[in-house]
């Protein structure tokens, strides 16, 4: 059986008509958020799951719909809302947010050298006129980096509509808060696997990942566990797996992601497992 979870009603739509005729009743399809996963899960009469497939940020989908306004390529309402039930859209955090919180998003989860220059310049701009639509804001965000930087690094609006997105949809707290809950929802051998696209997203995988492995918080010193803190499993990469040059050229979408993978293991499993593990060479 597969359960499938998405905020996107087009996306709902679209999986039910592809899996529904093959799969039929053991393909179900929930609009809502991974991170209600748990819930999803019990309501379906589910305790343990075999695999965990979770696809971070947007789709080509919604970049590729110029009026879900997630691309800065075309002029479209600035929306970016991965479910269309909320209220609370890009051009309202834009227009709404002060000049430091601004700042500290397009810092934070921008990455941008220029945070400060574009969160000013909105201001400026928005105080004459409300900022609506994407074409709008991407001028703002090109005016707002020298000529000389925006000849490298792709598209000046590039990181400030990803860091607004991220903000908006409240995408990395979502993921904090529900890797170590999914773990716990797998079967022995079970496996969670995370793509993300965004170097934020994949050091909470990370850290998510060898904190359940190694959740031990006992001095280094200690000569026993006193914390009573036990593996849940093992990280499976322990670097990421990236796109290979074939699929990039097929994809170049997918030149940012990264893929790392968990395995879940019952205490005394792991402890059989660990110790074949460390005999092994290589592994």
């Amino acid at each position: 059986m597969l359960i499938g979870i998405d905020r996107d009603e087009a996306a709902i739509q679209a999986a039910g008509e592809r899996l529904f005729p093959c799969y039929g009743s053991r393909a179900r399809i929930v609009r809502g958020n991974f991170s209600e996963m748990p819930d999803i899960l019990k309501v379906a009469g589910i305790g343990k799951v075999d695999g965990i497939v979770l696809d971070l940020g947007v789709s080509s989908y919604q970049l590729d719909t110029a009026e879900r306004g997630f691309s800065y390529m075309s002029d479209a309402p600035l929306d970016m809302r991965m479910d269309q039930r909320e209220s609370r859209t890009a051009a309202d955090l834009v227009n709404d947010a002060s000049e430091g919180e601004l700042f500290r998003i397009i810092r934070d989860y921008g990455e941008e050298r220029f945070a400060a220059n574009i969160a000013r310049n909105i201001v400026k701009a928005r105080s004459r006129k409300r900022i609506e639509t994407t074409g709008e804001l991407s001028s703002i965000i090109k005016a707002s980096i020298p000529m000389k930087n925006q000849k490298t690094g792709g598209h000046p609006a590039k990181r400030t509509f990803q860091a607004l997105r991220i903000e908006l949809n409240g995408e990395l707290s979502a993921l904090e808060d529900s890797l170590d809950a999914m773990i716990g929802l797998l079967a022995d051998g079970g496996r969670i696997c995370v793509i993300t696209f965004h170097s934020l997203e994949d050091r909470i995988v990370k850290t998510a990942f060898r904190r359940n492995e190694n959740p031990c918080t006992c001095p280094p010193g200690f000569p026993v566990c006193i914390c009573g803190k036990k593996s849940r499993g093992r990280v499976i990469s322990r670097k990421p797996i990236l796109p290979s040059p074939r699929e990039m050229e097929e994809n170049p979408r997918s030149r940012s992601a990264k893929l790392r993978v968990f395995e879940g293991h019952s205490e005394a499993d792991w402890q059989v497992k660990e110790g074949s593990i460390s005999s092994e060479k290589g592994c």
